[in-house]
């Protein structure tokens, strides 16, 4: 499926990974090969593509291939570790993340794929921030969603003043209805926040990226 909107209508540039300090940004539930292809071009620093089968932005292609600068990450949902291995190997992925109920020592065995592990913790009110420490030593990064009734793009931001209870020094991913209108205020949040997950508001269709909103959200991220 082809993108409307033509890159060349932007009327700046995003600097490059290499030149950029501090956020990261990770652009979620990629679907289509033209279009993985021009978000490719604007080099963010990450691309996930989703293996869940019941998520509209289910992934089941090949992924084109893109600028080495890119890490790909699968998102999987309590899928089996044979499966996850298997599509590592597939797609060369550099990353894997968990989104659903996988235990620490899941997590641990999956390191051994030599692949970075994000492990997803969905938040609301009531989550209990001492989950984390079994997980403290089996992931590279925690990456915190919106709890609702889909395992992720449910297109609404979580109360981040949760966040202050975070204690671990692990670096982590934002997640969860974050929008152009959010990034600027997460830039400012006194966390360890290494990377921003855009996804559903960034779409004209799911897995349907819009490239202008994407140039603007690297753009933002990177100043």
């Amino acid at each position: 499926m082809k993108n409307n909107f033509n890159i060349k209508n932007v009327n700046f540039s995003a600097p490059s990974p290499i030149k950029r300090a501090g956020v990261r940004i990770k652009i979620c539930g990629m679907k289509y090969e033209d279009n993985i292809v021009e978000i490719g071009n604007l080099l963010p620093d990450y691309l996930g593509f989703i293996f869940y089968k019941k998520s509209t932005r289910f992934f089941e292609g090949e992924i084109p291939q893109l600028p080495l600068s890119i890490k790909k990450v699968g998102v999987f949902v309590n899928e089996t570790g044979q499966n996850i291995i298997a599509i590592i190997k597939k797609h060369k992925l550099d990353c894997i993340q968990l989104h659903g109920n996988e235990s620490a020592q899941f997590c641990q065995e999956l390191q051994k794929q030599n692949v970075e592990v994000i492990k997803v913790f969905s938040i609301d009110d009531d989550f209990n921030f001492d989950e984390l420490n079994e997980y403290e030593n089996v992931c590279d990064y925690f990456l915190f969603d919106t709890k609702g009734k889909l395992h992720g793009g449910n297109g609404y931001t979580f109360n981040w003043k949760l966040l202050e209870k975070y204690k671990s020094s692990k670096p982590l991913f934002l997640s969860g209805g974050i929008g152009l209108d959010e990034i600027d205020k997460i830039k400012k949040l006194k966390l360890p926040i290494f990377a921003i997950d855009i996804n559903s508001k960034f779409e004209e269709a799911p897995g349907l990226k819009n490239i202008i909103m994407c140039t603007d959200a690297i753009y933002r991220v990177s100043i």
